[in-house]
């Protein structure tokens, strides 16, 4: 299967100057957040295949959704055997606005998930907006990492966790791919393209 991962960033090689044939052979599109809703609308008509979002903290899909796109904030989706489980949404850094969780919050979302894991035993793919804590994120409180996503990664040794948030051009020590155990962990800023 390949995957299409997109966040943050529309890729200006996918949009501004597409052609024929850019998307094809795509089989899943993944968007970890922060993108235009026309621009996921935009790949889900040229891939032809299905795309499945979780929100960003910037995102308003609320308002004005992406057409024909699958939001899977809060559960585990499954698609052709894989199972992937979405988490949206960055640390909380200002009071009252959607899309931001404290730690806890965080946390209690996840817990409500149990079952939903159990019963899909386990999931493939973590995706989510923001990173895990000391796995890509920084340290001022808007792009910290959530400390759950680890304990995911340790309990059910995904095989990849995708993210966004933390844009690639912020600096020159901001890592594309680690390793986190059994879990192959990606920024997938703008794009990143894999084959599962």
């Amino acid at each position: 299967m390949r995957i299409l991962v997109v966040a943050d960033e529309p890729s200006k090689w996918l949009w501004d100057f597409y052609e024929d044939g850019k998307l094809a052979g795509i089989d899943l599109i993944l968007s970890c957040g922060d993108l235009p809703a026309e621009y996921l609308s935009f790949l889900v008509t040229f891939a032809n295949c299905p795309l499945l979002y979780v929100n960003g903290n910037h995102d308003h899909y609320d308002k004005r959704p992406p057409e024909g796109c699958i939001c899977i904030d809060d559960q585990v989706y499954e698609y052709e055997g894989v199972r992937i489980l979405g988490l949206g949404g960055s640390m909380r850094y200002k009071p009252g606005q959607d899309n931001q969780y404290t730690e806890k919050e965080m946390r209690k979302r996840v817990g409500k998930l149990f079952f939903p894991i159990m019963r899909k035993r386990g999931f493939d793919i973590l995706l989510t907006h923001a990173p895990a804590k000391g796995l890509g994120d920084l340290e001022d409180r808007p792009h910290r990492g959530f400390q759950v996503f680890l304990d995911l990664m340790k309990k059910h040794r995904p095989k990849y966790f995708f993210y966004g948030h933390v844009h690639l051009n912020y600096g020159s020590d901001i890592k594309r791919e680690q390793k986190y155990l059994d879990t192959q962990v990606v920024n997938a800023y703008e794009k990143y393209f894999i084959e599962i």
